[in-house]
């Protein structure tokens, strides 16, 4: 298992090297002048543009630029933004926002779509089951931006149920934005845990489980939903990456301050050392969580080894 491990972390460079090359490109092809847009509406002096294109290896073409960036991210320098701040430093105030916004984001998503999809699986052909269908259905067919505007009209502003923006309400700031962005996932997990679950409790090993006069408890918690936990571990852990590119959207509607409104931010003002420093540490992330699930396999199954 330590081998395997160390092996799946040393292929974490040529990944992380490829994934912020491409994020890079993507960002010097935006148009425009990034110099121009930081002036807005009052034009810099030639020598200040000049200046700042240098200090800022503008000029460069993208190979050099990149490689000039990737030197110092590989030395823990991830760069500077226009403004002369330290990437790291938005890092370190952004990153606890997004880590609490992922965090209530994956509780729910498990905790409420396990549920649901067990008792739907349980009780198949019923109202329940029909109303889970129907509520994944509708939750997987609405795109997340129109779901965040109308949880936070209905739930926030006319029923005042939960805060509709910023982080000044401690934690349950997170609730409403949390369970937006856990919606599409949620839905998933419902959908993979019931037919799991299903698939499970008509196996022959339930059967036979059945005929020793077992309890229905027992059989479901002890012998059916352990076998049926493993794709929908393996769905929420690779999930979590997906919650953190998700939280760019779900950020910018609550006017979150965390990783993802950065990389709106940075975006808009074409920051390359910004998105470039943020998506990479996504990517890290995503891999990390990744081998999390592989190894969480051969704690759900005993028969999976790593060699």
């Amino acid at each position: 298992m330590g081998r395997y491990i160390t092996r799946r972390l040393l292929l974490t460079i040529p990944v992380l090297i490829g994934s912020s090359f491409l994020i890079f490109a993507m960002v010097y092809a935006l148009p425009g002048d990034p110099i121009r847009a930081l002036a807005g509406d009052r034009p810099l002096a030639p020598g200040v543009v000049a200046q700042l294109r240098d200090e800022f290896n503008l000029d460069d073409n993208l190979f050099v630029q990149y490689f000039k960036y990737i030197g110092g991210f590989f030395q823990g320098d991830f760069g500077t933004d226009f403004s002369g701040r330290p990437v790291l430093d938005t890092i370190e105030r952004a990153l606890p926002v997004t880590v609490r916004l992922t965090i209530v984001a994956v509780v729910i998503e498990t905790i409420m779509g396990i549920a649901a999809g067990v008792l739907a699986a349980l009780k198949r052909g019923s109202f329940f089951d029909n109303l889970v269908l129907i509520s994944t259905t509708l939750l997987v067919s609405v795109p997340v931006f129109v779901l965040g505007f109308i949880a936070q009209f209905t739930l926030g502003l006319k029923l005042g149920l939960f805060p509709i923006s910023g982080i000044n309400d401690g934690w349950s700031s997170y609730l409403l934005p949390g369970l937006v962005l856990a919606s599409l996932s949620m839905a998933y997990v419902a959908r993979l845990t019931r037919t799991s679950v299903a698939e499970s409790m008509a196996a022959d090993y339930i059967r036979t489980a059945k005929s020793k006069g077992i309890s229905n408890r027992r059989i479901i918690f002890r012998h059916a939903l352990r076998n049926s936990l493993i794709p929908v571990v393996t769905f929420i852990g690779a999930d979590v990456g997906g919650l953190l590119g998700g939280a760019i959207v779900t950020e910018t509607v609550f006017n979150l301050p965390g990783l993802g409104r950065a990389i709106y931010d940075g975006l808009a003002r074409q920051e390359g050392a910004v998105v470039v420093g943020i998506v990479t540490l996504f990517v890290f992330f995503y891999i990390f969580f990744n081998l999390v699930v592989d190894v969480l396999y051969a704690v759900l199954d005993p028969r999976i080894r790593y060699e």
